[in-house]
């Protein structure tokens, strides 16, 4: 079976999302979020919630997101309950954020980066396993303890 992988990017990301759907194509099952025509005018938020909103609800096992920085659509996917998205620029963060984090969506600049160093981290990215060791099992929990909080506080409205 084939990993299953979300992308999307605005228009600043179009055209590396594009050339990384085509590298990955072969290896894994890709479900491309958008955009796909390019908008000058589109806004990252958009693509960051569906490529997050496809991973925390399991349509796909990996998601990688692409704006101009990389920092809009990071910021954007962890709002998302599920998810743990990074901004990645060196292929040991890429893997690492896996292995030691349980990282599930990638997200890159188009700006800051070319294709060739992507298409690593995103090949780094989606060949990586969260290694299961202890202390990291702990650190998660404590990540998602800290998620499941504040879910419960936003439930409860405004505290004031």
């Amino acid at each position: 079976m084939k990993l299953k992988v979300a992308l999307g990017a605005d228009h600043g990301g179009f055209t590396l999302k594009n050339e990384l759907v085509a590298r990955l194509n072969e290896e894994y099952e890709i479900l491309d979020l958008g955009a796909h025509t390019f908008d000058p005018d589109d806004d990252y938020p958009d693509f960051a919630l569906a490529v997050s909103r496809a991973v925390a609800a399991k349509q796909a096992h990996r998601g990688i997101l692409i704006c101009g920085s990389g920092v809009g659509a990071s910021i954007a996917a962890n709002k998302v309950p599920g998810v743990r998205a990074c901004l990645c620029h060196d292929s040991y963060s890429a893997h690492q954020g896996v292995e030691h984090d349980d990282m599930n969506v990638l997200c890159l600049g188009a700006r800051v980066i070319g294709t060739e160093l992507a298409a690593e981290l995103a090949k780094a990215f989606l060949t990586a396993n969260f290694s299961g060791e202890t202390r990291h099992c702990r650190r998660l929990e404590k990540v998602l303890a800290i998620e499941r909080q504040a879910i419960h506080d936003d439930k409860g409205g405004p505290s004031q």
